[in-house]
């Protein structure tokens, strides 16, 4: 898997960051299933899978939209490689149970089906999408994801602005709102930032440091190359 903050970060377009990456990552794959469920700002599935056909045509990769698809678990089962993109998790995590694709989503990424996430896409991939930034538009059958790594995760994560004068919560203020109730470990993967997830390695990607957050324990900041396997132990 390749777990990224973000789909887009700022001067570049989308997913050019990561092209070389996703290059390697679905090296056997011609096609791509997108699953546009989350569709940010109101996207309809047809336009965001058009988007997202633009940005793999670099890498000479064909995409269909799961929303194509009379049957989604058939489609998911079949697939070569998978994208879920960002957007609204709520969204995405609904259409996911709806559609009863959450647990064979699981079972074929498990198998080795190649699997890139971004913001929402990469929310799912943790143990609950309690740790989400996004607003509750739609109410899920449940918080639980697909749990393929053993922790949360904060995409999008942003340290406090020690220069501005807004007094609002930090994203920290509200992961220790987690903590109040859940003990699972939570990550605050920066804009940049991305987790490649080959076997039991789940290593640390891109130029920046990541904030790890545990209940009851001052932040920790890890640094890039770092395995957080150590998290499922």
């Amino acid at each position: 898997m390749i777990i990224a903050s973000t789909s887009t970060i700022h001067g570049s377009g989308y997913l050019e960051y990561l092209l070389p990456t996703l290059e390697i990552h679905f090296k056997g794959c011609d096609e791509i299933l997108f699953i546009p469920y989350a569709r940010p700002g109101g996207i309809s599935h047809d336009d965001y899978t058009t988007t997202v056909r633009s940005a793999f045509a670099k890498i000479n990769k064909t995409v269909k939209g799961l929303h194509e698809f009379a049957n989604p678990m058939e489609a998911i089962q079949n697939a070569k490689g998978i994208f879920t993109g960002g957007g609204n998790t709520f969204l995405l995590v609904t259409q996911l149970y709806q559609n009863k694709v959450m647990e064979v989503l699981v079972k074929v990424v498990e198998n080795g089906t190649p699997y890139l996430g971004s913001s929402a896409g990469s929310n799912i991939t943790g143990l609950t999408m309690q740790t989400t930034n996004d607003m509750p538009i739609i109410y899920p059958p449940s918080f639980k994801t697909l749990g393929l790594i053993p922790f949360n995760l904060n995409p999008h994560y942003l340290d406090a602005d020690l220069q501005s004068k807004h007094m609002g919560e930090t994203r920290e203020t509200r992961i220790k709102e987690f903590h109040a109730f859940n003990d699972s470990p939570v990550l605050g993967l920066r804009e940049g930032s991305w987790l490649e997830v080959s076997g039991s390695t789940i290593l640390l990607k891109g130029n920046l440091s990541a904030r790890l957050f545990n209940q009851n324990k001052a932040p920790e900041e890890l640094a890039p190359e770092t395995d957080l396997a150590f998290l499922g132990k």
